[in-house]
């Protein structure tokens, strides 16, 4: 089997870590890794944040829905869409500049999870484990205080990595749904309720299903952290021109 291809089917989300700690020239090479990522015109529309300073990390396991394991992670990125560093310099040459707008911030999203994914094959290829952390988009107003964010700067993706304890390397990979629940080909599936089954069931396992699908939504879309989420993201949002939408 192809190696790569092999990595990228095997990696999986790790929440624990040994106390090994990362050496420097490998957290080198993980960030050149997800600097020479693809992106849109070239033009790396993102800023990464590499947090080393442990009282930042304390107050993120506060901020992202309290998850201990964010302080006890060996290595800390941030990757910011950043549509400002663009226009700051179109202005510094007296260029005019108008108010980014949302579609600007979503491509620089883009190309800042893309960074982000790079950074976790890399980190995978030495045998060092990672877990995105999506709570990084809540609480926007006091994520922008404590890491100094400036206007058009979005915390698109966190993620924290360390050495898998033998636990984690154990632990099995969660199911995806089949494949051709996801892959279609030309035009987007009629997903009828016996569509959505097939696609859902396996997740459920042993479980009721219907019972498990309200479970679900309890946990995650109306839970309190979604909530806090969708708010933070709106205010976020006031930032950028939404004349058009």
């Amino acid at each position: 089997m192809n190696t790569t291809a092999q990595l990228l089917k095997q990696t999986k989300s790790i929440r624990d870590y040994t106390d090994q700690e990362i050496p420097q020239e490998i957290r080198d090479d993980i960030l050149a890794c997800a600097c020479a990522a693809p992106t849109g015109g070239n033009q790396q529309a993102y800023t990464i944040i590499d947090i080393t300073d442990q009282s930042i990390k304390e107050r993120l396991v506060t901020l992202c829905d309290n998850q201990p394991f964010i302080a006890k992670a060996k290595m800390v990125l941030l990757f910011c869409s950043d549509v400002r560093k663009w226009n700051e310099a179109y202005r510094s040459v007296g260029l005019p500049v108008s108010r980014p707008c949302v579609s600007e911030m979503i491509g620089a999203s883009t190309d800042a999870v893309i960074a982000a994914q790079n950074s976790v094959i890399a980190a995978a290829g030495y045998g060092i484990g990672s877990c995105y952390i999506g709570d990084i988009r809540e609480n926007c107003e006091s994520v922008r205080d404590l890491l100094k964010l400036p206007e058009h700067v979005f915390p698109a993706a966190m993620v924290v990595f360390g050495y898998p304890t033998e636990k984690q390397l154990e632990r099995k990979k969660p199911a995806r749904v089949p494949m051709d629940c996801i892959v279609n080909h030309n035009t987007y599936p009629d997903m009828d309720e016996a569509y959505l089954h097939r696609m859902f069931a396996a997740k459920a396992g042993s479980k009721d299903y219907s019972e498990w699908l309200k479970m679900m939504y309890e946990h995650k879309a109306n839970a309190p952290f979604m909530k806090e989420m969708k708010r933070s993201v709106l205010e976020y949002m006031k930032q950028y021109d939404t004349d058009g939408l």
